[in-house]
């Protein structure tokens, strides 16, 4: 399903359900339908946030030229973030691996040591895995970040890897201006290349798709991540799930078309129920 909604207003504009995956001529004619509907009401576009998808940049080059276009920075974020949970998750496993196999039974002197390696290195991959939040989580509390720092003891390359997690995150700081965060940015990637782990680690830092999704952080008005259109999709397969007929293609069209429907006549009827309301109530 293609669907174009106002960020502002969180109301669906346009959409078209197809019976396969989109390709790129499905895109452009899309967007081009669109556009003759903006035409027809003398309106124009003025940005459009779209997800990493790479069916994007040349249909809105072919249909706007040269339209401003930021990458949802939601998605961003959670490919960083999931990059920086599979580190951490390698880190267990190599922990893991350094266990010493001690035999059945109570271990006795001689193995005593191993025993107390083996659980602390245990303990330490327990920690890892009921803390791996703590790594990507965006605001710490000085408790979180002492316990951050207490299960990162002997691991510098994860410490460093939290600590650039939170330089990430002030890239995206609305308070922050486009060429800053811009400079930031280069400067960030010039210290992870420092690290060849982490350099593989955080290699989607180094991806055109990050300048991309600091293009409207001077712009109050224009949307930082596509929220608008996910929720709107998260509302609609909650429905599915409790209506099963709502899963036909017939179905989906005029589920979609009336809820275009009961927005557009949402103003009106709230002025009326007012203007009701008010007439009730009396002088």
């Amino acid at each position: 399903m293609l669907s174009i909604v106002d960020n502002r207003t969180f109301k669906r504009l346009f959409f078209q359900v197809l019976d396969h995956d989109p390709t790129q001529d499905d895109v452009i004619a899309f967007f081009q339908r669109f556009q003759l509907a903006l035409q027809a009401r003398h309106l124009t576009v003025q940005g459009i946030t779209t997800d990493g998808s790479s069916l994007y940049p040349v249909a809105i080059q072919a249909v706007w030229g040269d339209l401003p276009h930021q990458i949802c920075e939601f998605h961003i974020l959670k490919d960083l973030n999931q990059a920086t949970l599979r580190a951490v998750a390698q880190v267990r496993k190599q922990l893991a691996a350094q266990q010493p196999k001690l035999g059945r039974g109570r271990p006795s002197g001689a193995k005593r040591k191993l025993a107390q390696k083996r659980q602390r290195l245990q303990a330490k991959i327990a920690d890892l895995f009921e803390q791996r939040y703590l790594f990507v989580q965006h605001h710490l509390t000085e408790a979180e970040r002492a316990t951050v720092h207490r299960i990162t003891r002997g691991l510098p390359h994860l410490r460093a890897l939290r600590e650039i997690t939170d330089e990430i995150y002030r890239l995206f700081d609305r308070r922050c201006r486009t060429n800053t965060a811009l400079a930031k940015l280069a400067h960030l990637r010039q210290r992870v290349q420092r690290f060849t782990q982490l350099s593989r680690i955080l290699k989607g830092l180094f991806s055109v798709n990050v300048e991309k999704a600091l293009t409207f952080l001077d712009d109050r008005l224009l949307g930082a991540t596509s929220n608008a259109v996910e929720r709107g999709n998260r509302r609609y397969r909650k429905m599915q799930k409790t209506v099963y007929r709502v899963r036909t293609y017939v179905q989906i069209v005029a589920r979609l078309a009336l809820d275009l429907f009961r927005e557009a006549a949402m103003q009106p009827r709230t002025a009326l129920l007012n203007l009701l309301h008010s007439a009730r109530t009396g002088p």
